[in-house]
């Protein structure tokens, strides 16, 4: 078993002032219903984010505040996430409870979604911060990190795109 470093809870106010915070809209072609459908998926964020090489829920559904699941990037990093809003087709966030490495500190995501008649505007937050010692390297690499949160966000698109034209065949 892989070592689990725990990490402070997050709130709404961190994900609003953290110094590390990346946020990406991204207008999907499909109802809220279908996006939301895709976030909640078995396969969600492995089927469209080549960061994220596994990903399972760690509850039963239906799903709802509390809900828990394990991702892992890179094959490496594992985190484990607490959501603590559930809002079915709007909006959820989640907190890490734990990573496998040390070194960070607080870490949260937020996704809403937004009915554009026959689309959807995502709106996802990233927001972490680092221990002392880390918090030099977030600052380097934050430019690379607003891009992989960027692709990790953007990559949904492709994947609701192709659920749309399976669903048409």
């Amino acid at each position: 078993m892989s070592p689990s470093f725990p990490l402070d809870p997050a709130d709404d106010t961190f994900l609003n002032t953290a110094d590390r915070r990346y946020t990406h809209i991204v207008d999907i072609p499909a109802s809220r219903a279908q996006v939301w459908d895709t976030l909640t998926a078995d396969d969600a964020l492995v089927s469209w984010s080549p960061v994220i090489t596994s990903a399972h829920w760690t509850s039963p559904r239906p799903f709802g505040a509390g809900t828990t699941r394990q991702v892992t990037l890179g094959g490496a990093l594992r985190l484990d996430e607490r959501f603590y809003r559930w809002e079915e087709q709007k909006r959820m966030t989640f907190t890490l409870d734990s990573a496998s490495v040390p070194g960070l500190r607080r870490f949260a995501e937020d996704l809403t979604l937004l009915s554009l008649g026959t689309a959807t505007r995502l709106v996802w937050t990233f927001a972490l911060e680092g221990n002392p010692l880390l918090r030099p390297v977030l600052a380097a690499t934050s430019p690379v990190n607003r891009l992989v949160t960027k692709s990790i966000a953007e990559g949904i698109t492709g994947r609701v795109r192709r659920e749309s034209v399976g669903a048409r065949r």
